[in-house]
């Protein structure tokens, strides 16, 4: 463990930023919550009504989890089920930023000349990633007891995020272990988050219990807060965490450095004709996320298109989550504006992917593969539209894939396949000039300020999630909304579309993308 209190500051220094406005972000949330629901549902019949319905809808039980009583506190963290893949999925990321992408980028090796135990930097790594979340969890626990909500619900469920984001940290951890590139340590570690998250999702809108059970966020959701609270779940993550860490250390004291425990496939001795430009090169090495990604927005759209019409059904005659729902999917239709939520989510899994295929020039450029491709007959700039040509065609495709699985879903249980496949199609394509305008901030970013691009491209992907997708429920002011491109997406499922704001947002994608490059041309490569 040696240096690995001076690895701590040199992580805190490198976060000083990042950390404090993700963790001050996602805090306020559930107390947030609290407040809209005390304001939408003052009298406990009104709370009773919106639970019930809420139990019996399986949309809702699907993308939140289930809820376990009809006052304040249990509506709010039912309503806060997403923080939970939310913190998982920052936790492990930072891990691996700080642990595989410093291994990969050859600065681990240089630190590790120096007095360094070869515990130290997974070490350091996973102390900071475990003081957020603690401090979060406490953040909010706090917010929560400010809010008038019992002391005991509140640190338990504030205890259940802060678990969650330390067992994916460990995740995060082992899967800087078996990969030697960041990007597949990344691929690994957000896999088994989407399981996790797909089997809990399963499990609570089908009622199968035990099903949700075999999730560790399954575990982080049933703690009860506020209505019996329960402890152990708590120490299920807490015994597993500490298990998938202790394989972690292991497999870090027995690799080489900068290898991984999974062996890498050789390629070809000549490479073929698509490998004779940066456009087959690009595909070669996004191929493989671009179809993982595909896949599993087309299996998460399956599972929320075919609940649709039991959504619509669930909240008929309640006038009060009608309302809601309509606020948030903009349809008179309530299947169809649960089905306008469930694409925007989808949207933003679509842009995960678009700035991840952004980045990958970040990761080839630190792993020093930039440069000698660059010293060739290829440019920079048909090098980078090699990668931004895949970056944003492939939301693109994932959106249209998953739109139209979607639709076929809900065609299968409303008996209208035909009018509902195209119908849901157009409103996934609907969010892809957002999801540019993300990729074309990330093309900036990575040629105006390389160093940061990385952790700031996926801060603005998490705060356009806090704000525009969760902002409508929590009647934040207009102007903050506005700051997500999502916000300006016409709904589709709503009525008439107008082609202005798309057009604004193509613009903008373009100018950021256009702006990236220039920068790019001008500065640089490190040595």
């Amino acid at each position: 463990m040696t240096g690995a209190r001076h690895l701590v500051r040199l992580i805190l220094r490198r976060d000083r930023v990042l950390l404090p406005i993700w963790v001050l972000l996602i805090a306020v949330l559930p107390a947030s919550y609290a407040a809209t629901y005390a304001e939408l549902y003052p009298t406990a019949a009104q709370r009773a009504e919106y639970a019930v319905a809420t139990a019996g809808n399986p949309s809702v039980m699907a993308l939140l989890g289930p809820v376990y009583g009809d006052s304040i506190g249990a509506l709010a963290a039912q309503r806060s089920g997403l923080l939970h893949l939310i913190v998982g999925l920052i936790s492990l990321l930072v891990v691996i930023r700080h642990t595989r992408t410093e291994e990969e980028a050859g600065r681990r090796e240089l630190l590790g000349a120096t007095v360094l135990g070869r515990y130290a930097g997974l070490t350091a790594a996973l102390l900071v990633t475990y003081a957020a979340d603690l401090l979060l969890g406490l953040l909010v626990a706090g917010g929560l007891v400010a809010g008038g909500l019992p002391a005991a619900g509140s640190l338990v469920f504030g205890l259940s995020v802060a678990l969650a984001g330390a067992f994916f940290a460990t995740v995060g951890a082992l899967a800087a272990q078996l990969t030697e590139s960041a990007g597949g340590a990344r691929g690994l570690g957000v896999a088994a988050l989407g399981v996790a998250f797909l089997v809990r999702l399963a499990g609570d809108a089908g009622g199968t219990e035990w099903l949700s059970w075999l999730s560790p966020l399954g575990w982080a959701q049933r703690t009860h807060p506020y209505a019996g609270e329960r402890w152990w779940p708590l120490a299920l993550l807490a015994g597993l965490a500490a298990l998938v860490g202790a394989v972690a250390f292991r497999l870090s004291a027995r690799r080489d450095l900068g290898a991984g425990v999974l062996p890498q496939r050789l390629g070809p001795a000549a490479a073929g004709p698509a490998l004779t430009g940066p456009w087959g090169l690009a595909w070669r090495l996004n191929r493989v996320a671009l179809l993982g990604w595909t896949v599993g927005a087309a299996a998460l759209g399956a599972v929320l298109g075919g609940a649709a019409q039991a959504a619509g059904d669930a909240v008929d005659g309640n006038e009060t989550v009608a309302r809601l729902m309509e606020r948030l999917g903009g349809s008179d239709s309530i299947a169809e504006a649960y089905l306008g939520t469930t694409l925007s989510i989808t949207a933003l899994a679509a842009a995960g992917y678009g700035i991840q295929a952004a980045l990958r020039m970040r990761t080839e450029e630190t792993g020093q593969r930039a440069e000698p491709v660059l010293t060739t007959g290829v440019g920079r700039s048909r090098w980078l539209l090699g990668y931004l040509a895949f970056a944003l065609v492939g939301p693109a495709v994932m959106l249209a894939v998953t739109g139209a699985v979607t639709g076929l879903a809900y065609g299968l249980s409303s008996s209208d396949v035909a009018g509902k496949v195209p119908r849901l199609t157009g409103a996934a394509l609907a969010h892809v000039p957002a999801v540019w305008v993300l990729v074309g901030g990330a093309v900036l970013l990575f040629g105006l300020l390389p160093r940061i691009s990385v952790g700031a491209a996926w801060t603005v992907l998490a705060g356009c999630l806090l704000l525009g997708q969760l902002g409508a429920a929590l009647e934040l002011s207009q102007w903050l909304l506005d700051l997500s491109p999502f916000t300006h997406t016409p709904q589709v499922l709503g009525g008439p579309v107008s082609a202005t704001p798309l057009l604004a947002l193509t613009g903008t994608a373009a100018a950021l993308a256009t702006a990236g490059l220039f920068t790019f041309r001008r500065r640089d490569l490190p040595a």
